[in-house]
């Protein structure tokens, strides 16, 4: 007899056993935390940094995106979420670290391989191709086409029906994404919004399993917002991964399963989206520690300052609590003494313009 709790454990092997909408089972492995294991990765990321100068864009020790859920990489401006997306999809180059999709090594692989293997990105900025037809970007998506090979390009007997079944396919994406009477314009004549949608719909045609979209709301009328949406929940019930890239915390809310929320290069929290809403370090990292201060009125100055004075990392209340340092006033005093001039600036026992007696024209002079 089996042990009842292996059964309880035991998942569906087929994708037609599972209702990705509605599945309940548990993402994380185990507790819930920052590189936490998840029960079914599709992307495992472990020491990947990258830095510009001294600066560490990167710095993620560890990261695994759950297969078949929509995840939603949060962060503020400059927290490195792009400069990921560039390093896992082959469009940069890391430091150090090593990455996989689906058991497979990433490292030092081409951003069009990548693409092939069935990971596919959007960008924050759309990469349409302008002076060709919405259904020519269409088929620009396709992998694997005969045509492409100069050997047999000049024959259309070898790819002609490869490209109608390509055609029938970018068809049916254009009307699911309600862009079916546009096929035959440039695509520099589409709006903002349906650049995203066909940038999205493009994506699809490499027919992938998991598709990574960079702020695909940034810039977007608020008409077409709600049909993203749409189209992206639609991707999970197809039996895809999401990961995207929003500022939007209301969307952010209504359609992720998983959250990962990076600050300053790193992994601060992740989890369920209303409980990584309410963890002091995401709301330190978007609002700052004192984001509860009320600035409004003489008290609420007074409330900050007594916190910046018990804060560790403030300087509030130290020898080194001005703009300019002590160090840095008595360096530039002992080079005016020597060069006979103040270069400017007020020393530290300088009296202000208030301070001093009034001065005559005479005195001026």
């Amino acid at each position: 007899m089996s042990n009842p709790s292996e059964e309880s454990r035991e998942e569906p092997r087929t994708s037609e056993e599972i209702d990705y909408m509605t599945d309940t089972r548990p993402i994380a492995a185990g507790e819930i935390a920052p590189g936490c294991k998840k029960r079914d990765p599709i992307v495992v990321a472990e020491n990947v940094t990258r830095s510009f100068g001294g600066i560490n864009a990167v710095d993620v020790q560890y990261l695994e995106i759950p297969r078949h859920k929509i995840t939603a990489l949060i962060g503020p401006n400059g927290a490195g979420k792009t400069t990921l997306f560039n390093l896992l999809t082959g469009f940069d180059t890391p430091n150090s670290g090593s990455w996989q999709f689906e058991g497979q090594s990433l490292a030092g692989v081409s951003s069009y391989k990548v693409a092939r293997m069935g990971m596919v990105r959007t960008f924050q900025l759309t990469k349409v191709m302008g002076k060709l037809t919405v259904l020519e970007n269409m088929r620009l998506g396709a992998s694997s086409q005969s045509g492409e090979r100069l050997s047999k390009a000049l024959f259309k007997g070898i790819w002609g029906g490869q490209e109608k079944k390509i055609t029938q396919e970018a068809n049916v994406l254009l009307e699911k994404f309600k862009l079916d009477a546009k096929r035959d314009d440039y695509a520099a004549s589409l709006s903002g919004g349906q650049r995203k949608l066909l940038e999205m719909a493009r994506s699809l045609m490499v027919r992938p399993k998991l598709v990574m979209l960079d702020e695909p709301m940034a810039g977007v009328n608020p008409a077409l917002t709600q049909s993203l949406l749409d189209h992206i929940k639609n991707l999970k019930a197809e039996g895809m991964t999401v990961l995207f890239v929003e500022h939007d915390m209301n969307m952010v809310r209504h359609i992720a399963d998983w959250v990962v929320v990076m600050a300053e290069g790193k992994i601060v929290a992740e989890g369920p989206p209303a409980e990584v809403m309410k963890n002091p370090a995401v709301i330190d990292a978007y609002l700052g520690a004192h984001h509860d201060v009320d600035l409004g009125d003489a008290e609420g100055i007074k409330e900050l300052a007594a916190e910046l004075v018990a804060d560790e990392e403030s300087i509030v209340g130290t020898e080194n609590a001005g703009i300019i340092s002590a160090d840095v006033l008595a360096t530039e005093a002992e080079e005016a003494a020597t060069n006979g001039t103040t270069r400017g600036r007020r020393s530290a026992g300088e009296p202000t313009r208030a301070e001093e007696p009034n001065r005559t024209e005479k005195d001026t002079e």
